[in-house]
């Protein structure tokens, strides 16, 4: 037998561990877990090279839970240890790194991650248990070892006669944490940490059905047999080939990800690096809302099919932390506690990969079924359009498979648009302009009226779409965006010939002077314009800028202007030509104003402005003039 202090200088290691190295006590399990899965897999390894001259045979670990004796067991059947490698590896705590780590945490909470490199991973377990035993005996023909420690830095370490190869140790729950002998608790852990791991995990057993006989009678009653239960898929979808994989591959793969989602996803991406860094996983693309949905828990980041957190911001591109999946690398740099990613050059390597890869992906899925990507569109837009405001290199690359579909169901990319559009959508300074709606029922008579003329609008409805289309005007030359109801439609594409007034100048300002009388000019810009005598008498427009201005302020950006803050402000467009001109001008002051108050509610009505008590009242007075 032989005892002794393990190799630190101050004797205060586990109180540190236990306050600054793990934050959140249940993952001492996940370590522990993780350990004996590195040793199994070892022995693999040393099996397949000749080294260790053992049958590897079909390993596991299993956990298990003594309620009564308030203990928990790991057991593997990796490749152990020897007397003289526990006092190594377990008791000198990875040699003198403990002193700097101790001296680094010994005033400071602050944890940098350095210590990454002094294998504490076992020292977790001191954080929910009292005493901790380890029995190992290694493939070496040499004794098995029991090492006992009861969380202070002394230890004992005597022969064993375990027989068996492999580790198992043994934890004495502390009082303050006997919920780990709960078994739906370890169950609940075991799948949140280690549902992927390599090796199969056994955690106590369940009853599975005997296939029925085939001479059965009526009455058989089914028979079950107690089997191992294995909580983990040790070979997820993302560790195979994609060759290998089917579409139903991946679907079910989803469904174990997530089991609560009940809508297949529309597609995924499967990821696949080895140079310059590790890097392999699946991305899927779910069906999306309208609302720009940072859902930062929809994406698990693993490490070598350990699970870590779904906090992958700074390792996913902002944009896509709207879909969901795996991503599973070793080379990402997290601190030894796992519980936060490190400032890095790799990690934004690794981003800019996510990146391309995502692009050429949509690229590939639009080249070969160009039918089944436009039918998809308005479920991904969202993260296409906020990919290619926040990730230049996206951007870069979208205009090969973002498309802007026609409110008759068309759809373009922006090099089709400006093509098909120009010649008649050119105005008379040499601009192409880009007619859309944000919503094709509110806009209904402005997209009439373009329609007439023969153009094309677009339908561009995201919140987001104010600053994309800022960025797009910024990119290309003489091509501009203008909303259908931003302007009588003469005006938002002018031409070289106008439209004659029938009114005189004079006229035209008396005219306007009759109108601003009833209409408040706070909310409204009037102005006449000579139109088409067929064209609506009174058109509410919202300028383009004002509006655009304002919706930026909204979603983001632009609100340094104060443009968030500024009332709701119209042009209120009267038809010179209509015959509601001619007969506002010949009126008695009485009948003028309840003119313009019906025009201008009529004008409301057709932008959906028109609501609560004024609408109420317009019904009352229209009932009135149809007695």
């Amino acid at each position: 037998m032989s005892t002794g202090k393990i190799n630190v200088s101050v004797e205060n290691i586990f109180p540190l561990i236990k306050k600054f190295l793990y934050s959140d006590h249940e993952i001492f399990l996940r370590e522990l877990v993780s350990n004996a899965t590195d040793a199994t897999l070892k022995l693999k390894h040393l099996t397949g090279i000749g080294e260790a001259k053992v049958e590897y045979g079909n390993p596991y670990i299993e956990v298990k839970i003594d309620k009564e004796g308030k203990k928990l067991h790991i057991i593997d059947q990796g490749l152990g240890m020897t007397a003289d490698e526990v006092e190594k590896y377990i008791n000198q705590v990875a040699f003198s790194g403990a002193e700097e780590f101790l001296e680094k945490y010994k005033d400071s909470a602050k944890d940098t991650g350095i210590i990454g490199h002094f294998g504490l991973g076992f020292y977790s377990a001191f954080m929910v248990a009292e005493k901790v035993e380890i029995i190992t005996k290694s493939f070496k023909d040499e004794p098995a070892a029991h090492w006992t420690c009861d969380g202070s830095p002394e230890f004992t370490l005597v022969p064993h006669d375990k027989t068996t190869r492999g580790t198992e140790i043994i934890l004495h729950i502390a009082e303050d944490s006997t919920e780990f002998l709960e078994e739906h608790r370890i169950g609940d852990l075991l799948r949140k940490y280690n549902k992927f791991m390599p090796i199969p995990i056994k955690f106590g057993t369940r009853k599975e059905a005997l296939p029925k006989p085939e001479d059965a009678g009526e009455d058989y009653k089914t028979e079950f047999v107690d089997v191992d239960n294995i909580i983990n898929n040790p070979e997820p979808a993302w560790t195979k080939q994609p060759t290998d994989l089917t579409d139903e591959d991946y679907q079910s793969f989803y469904r174990e990800l997530y089991p609560m989602q009940f809508e297949d996803p529309l597609f995924h991406i499967h990821l696949n690096v080895d140079y310059p860094f590790n890097l392999t996983g699946i991305l899927y693309f779910p069906k999306m809302s309208q609302e720009v949905q940072m859902q930062k828990d929809k994406i698990q980041l693993y490490q070598n099919q350990v699970f870590v957190t779904d906090n992958v911001e700074g390792i996913v591109p902002e944009f896509l932390g709207m879909l969901r999946g795996v991503i599973d690398s070793p080379d990402i740099p997290l601190n030894v506690s796992r519980s936060y990613l490190q400032a890095d050059g790799n990690v934004k390597k690794i981003s800019n990969y996510i990146t391309r890869k995502v692009s050429d992906k949509l690229k590939a899925l639009f080249n070969e079924n160009r039918a089944d990507f436009e039918q998809k569109w308005n479920d991904i837009k969202i993260v296409l359009e906020y990919g290619m405001l926040t990730e230049p290199k996206f951007y870069e690359k979208a205009g090969d498979f973002v498309l802007y579909p026609t409110i008759d169901d068309k759809f373009y990319t922006l090099s089709e648009l400006k093509e098909s559009v120009k010649d008649i959508q050119t105005d008379k300074n040499g601009k192409l302009v880009v007619l859309y709606t944000s919503n094709k029922e509110q806009q209904h008579s402005y997209i009439d009226s373009a329609k007439e003329k023969g153009y094309q609008v677009v339908v561009l409805d995201s919140p987001i779409v104010s600053h994309l289309i800022q960025k797009l005007e910024a990119d290309n030359e003489n091509l501009t965006f203008a909303r259908v109801d931003a302007d009588h439609i003469d005006k938002l594409i002018q031409k070289e010939e106008s439209t004659l007034s029938k009114l005189s100048d004079e006229e035209k300002e008396q005219l306007k002077g009759v109108i601003e009388n009833f209409v408040p000019k706070a909310n409204y810009t009037v102005q006449i314009e000579a139109m088409d005598s067929n064209s609506t008498p009174f058109i509410l427009t919202q300028p383009e800028f004002m509006r655009r201005m304002k919706e930026m302020s909204q979603t983001g950006g632009g609100g340094m202007m104060g443009f968030g803050n500024f009332p709701e402000m119209y042009n209120l467009v009267i038809n010179s030509n209509s015959d509601l001109a001619a007969t506002l001008l010949k009126a008695e002051a009485n009948a003028q104003e309840e003119l313009v108050k019906q025009a201008l509610d009529l004008a409301k009505i057709s932008q959906g402005l028109l609501k609560g008590e004024e609408l109420t009242a317009f019904v009352k007075r229209s009932f009135e003039r149809i007695k």
